[in-house]
């Protein structure tokens, strides 16, 4: 392991790998660290000294979108290269975090249904939640399974797996608990709303709580409320966060709409949900986030960068995981017009606001590429902040 990459902190849900297992997964992170900083920039290089040139000549312009880049370099062998090595590193990431899982699923289990019964926070699954057509389509991010499939009774096996993984996929550039956006959201809060004491928080998509966790100790006098559709990863959620000694409240939900009272939250947040979801599924959020929040709340959205104002090229190397990770709605959702959708769910444009926030990893310990790109949602260096404000006053 690298000097300024931090190894996963251990708890009590997260299966220990044995000595092959751990080798194995370390290797896939530093092949996806190699592929990052070694191969992906050969693409530009590829572009900006022949593909582009060999554009121009023929159209007499550069290209002008993503969609005149991906036309010309999809058939270039150095991207196809490129693409075939990062996909496979995907598979690759996915098979080694399941090993550990699967030789230490009945422990796991048994572990997270003492959890369950204990105190400190609540877990709510709702067997009868239909899950949506987007999550069911596809395996989101090549998981195997995705995030909703359950396996055995009460299974925690996809959120075993994907603790583990996002910790591989990002490189360790998530920090030791994956907290990286959680924590960078909150430290964007400090920053420019030092004065919010919320009540009552709600993490919309919450998964297995990587981003939840920050906000107990952050708001300590809070009630932090996590929703997610998908049980096996709010099992080892809530068994997680009490192996932290986090008090959350999990229940098995639909963003679009939860069985919350109107007005019930001072705060809504989420960490890279609505890329998951359609576009219908988007604007119905959207409005529930505007029901659920009280006069004077605040939701924000965590995310990657909009296409707006990219680079052509920037955008098409971006837009990887549209084509290549199981992220069907990855692109659209990288073009909504921000404004008219809040305006759509109810909230004044002018209450809205789009930003990057500094992420707290790098500004604590880690050197980033500062360059967003396909397969490396933690590389940025900042996060791609959207929220609005709910007028009036609690």
């Amino acid at each position: 392991m690298q000097a300024n990459i931090p190894a996963q902190a251990r708890h009590g849900a997260l299966p220990k790998p044995s000595h092959d297992e751990a080798a194995r997964q370390e290797f896939v992170r530093s092949f996806k660290e190699y592929l990052v900083k070694h191969v992906h920039p050969g693409n530009r290089l590829v572009y900006e000294r022949k593909v582009k040139p060999q554009f121009e000549s023929s159209n007499g312009r550069a290209p002008r979108d993503r969609f005149e880049v991906r036309d010309v370099m999809t058939g270039e062998p150095y991207y196809r290269m490129f693409s075939t090595l990062l996909r496979t590193s995907q598979e690759m990431m996915w098979s080694s975090c399941q090993l550990p899982v699967q030789r230490n699923l009945g422990k796991l289990i048994k572990r997270a249904r003492k959890h369950a019964n204990g105190n400190g926070g609540t877990l709510e699954l709702d067997p009868a939640l239909a899950i949506p057509k987007y999550h069911t389509a596809v395996d989101i991010h090549c998981q195997p399974g995705g995030y909703h499939t359950e396996y055995t009774a009460d299974d925690v096996a996809q959120g075993a797996i994907y603790d583990r993984g996002v910790h591989v996929y990002a490189m360790g550039q998530m920090g030791p608990y994956n907290s990286d956006m959680g924590d960078s959201v909150i430290a964007w809060l400090e920053a420019h709303h030092p004065a919010l004491e919320p009540s009552r928080i709600l993490d919309m998509g919450c998964s297995v709580g990587h981003s939840t966790v920050p906000y107990t100790r952050a708001f300590p006098k809070a009630q932090v409320h996590a929703i997610d559709v998908a049980a096996p990863m709010l099992r080892h959620a809530h068994a997680r966060a009490r192996a932290l000694g986090a008090s959350i409240h999990f229940s098995q939900q639909n963003a679009e709409r939860t069985n919350f009272p109107d007005g019930h939250f001072d705060l809504i947040v989420s960490h890279i949900l609505l890329h998951e979801t359609s576009q219908k599924a988007i604007r119905a959020i959207m409005k529930e986030c505007h029901r659920l929040l009280r006069p004077g709340g605040l939701m924000v959205h965590a995310e990657t960068p909009p296409y707006a104002g990219m680079d052509a090229f920037d955008a098409f190397m971006l837009d990887w995981d549209t084509r290549n990770n199981n992220e069907p709605f990855w692109a659209r959702s990288h073009e909504i017009d921000l404004k008219k959708l809040a305006a759509g769910a109810g909230f004044d444009p002018a209450n809205a606001f789009e930003t990057f926030a500094p992420s707290a990893f790098q500004q604590a310990r880690a050197r980033r590429s500062h360059v967003f790109q396909g397969g490396d949602f933690g590389g940025g260096g900042s996060w791609f902040l959207f929220g609005a404000a709910k007028p009036g006053r609690s």
